[in-house]
């Protein structure tokens, strides 16, 4: 790429759309940011220095401590931390500071792949090329199912399931930067798809929004 290119992805968790992010910034050789991480790593600063409290100055003092390329997603991914994570995810001066350090991470060339659940809706509004990745809770509960079997923990099928739908509707019915497709988003449902489906149909998207966008810009 001879310039910055942002993609952003926004979907639900377990939708496929880490997987499908990381593809995409190492197809295009672009830097690659999962921002659901930054908010799980302050939850887990502020586990760790004494519960996460009410204090929005304290979870902004913890994004503002954040190493952005040495986030450890292994210890990241326990389901306390991101239980924690989704409860100071509605601190809007959290927010705040949390897009701040995303934008800053995207800004230098080559850009970057950033997913999540805002950042085509807030975080980067402008960004050429948008994907809302989706797929049924039940689809998604079963990915997460596995997922954690595979790391030997027991887990239940329906308290997943009863997770993921709580999470859902509290990113949704958040006031500020709720989880929404973007008005100009491509959706992709991966309910029925394979991940490299998803990726040949994610790069397809992704070359013609960059295409439309060299056409519109002067040379």
């Amino acid at each position: 790429m001879s310039r910055s290119l942002v993609i952003a992805i926004d979907g639900p968790a377990a939708s496929g759309k880490g997987t499908l992010a990381r593809r995409l910034a190492a197809h295009y050789g672009l830097k690659h940011l999962d921002t659901g991480l930054t908010y799980r790593a302050v939850a887990a600063l502020l586990l760790e220095e004494g519960g996460l409290g009410e204090n929005g100055a304290r979870a902004v003092a913890a994004a503002e401590r954040l190493d952005l390329g040495a986030m450890d997603r292994d210890r990241l991914a326990a389901h306390e931390i991101g239980e924690a994570a989704s409860r100071i995810a509605v601190i809007p001066e959290l927010r705040r500071a949390l897009v701040a350090r995303q934008r800053d991470f995207a800004a230098s060339p080559p850009g970057a792949v950033l997913d999540g659940r805002d950042i085509g809706t807030v975080v980067f509004p402008d960004a050429p090329a948008k994907l809302f990745v989706t797929a049924s809770p039940e689809e998604r509960a079963r990915r997460r199912t596995d997922e954690l079997v595979g790391r030997g923990q027991a887990v239940d099928f329906d308290a997943v399931l009863a997770d993921l739908k709580r999470r859902d509707a509290r990113d949704m019915e958040r006031a500020d930067s709720p989880l929404r497709p973007a008005d100009d988003a491509h959706l992709i449902d991966t309910s029925a798809m394979t991940i490299e489906a998803a990726f040949r149909a994610a790069v397809a998207i992704v070359d013609r929004a960059v295409s439309a966008e060299n056409r519109a810009s002067p040379s």
